[in-house]
């Protein structure tokens, strides 16, 4: 493997049902996601895609991998030429206790791309549990 690789998590003192819910929505991930001003869906024929649009006025095109409500995991690739890889993973685990566990993992290359897409990684699941 060439890219480098990222993992934060947090608990959230609410059921996986109600984090899953605000994860599982594609279009909208600038409610929690600090740095994104607002997000578009397309669900085509084949794939369904994503572009992201930041703060910083950049679009970034992704494509959408996996929606699994039974596993509550949203998986997420973005497409952006600056990308040679990148994969990005969010699983909302059930705690049996009325919160939940939400992991955030981010594979990228260039490898620096990992660091920096990981520092709002952790932004964003403040603010989701926020």
């Amino acid at each position: 493997m060439t890219w480098g690789t990222i993992r934060h998590q947090i608990r959230i003192d609410r059921s996986a049902d109600d984090v899953w819910a605000r994860v599982r929505d594609a279009a909208g991930l600038h409610t929690w996601f600090p740095g994104i001003t607002d997000c578009t869906v397309d669900a085509g024929a084949e794939t369904v895609t994503r572009v992201i649009h930041l703060a910083s006025g950049m679009a970034m095109p992704e494509e959408i991998l996996v929606i699994d409500d039974v596993q509550r995991r949203f998986a997420y690739r973005i497409t952006a030429p600056i990308f040679r890889h990148h994969r990005g993973m969010i699983d909302v685990i059930d705690l049996e206790d009325g919160t939940c566990l939400v992991v955030y993992s981010t594979e990228a290359d260039p490898r620096t791309m990992a660091l920096t897409i990981g520092g709002g990684t952790a932004g964003a699941l403040d603010e989701l549990k926020r």
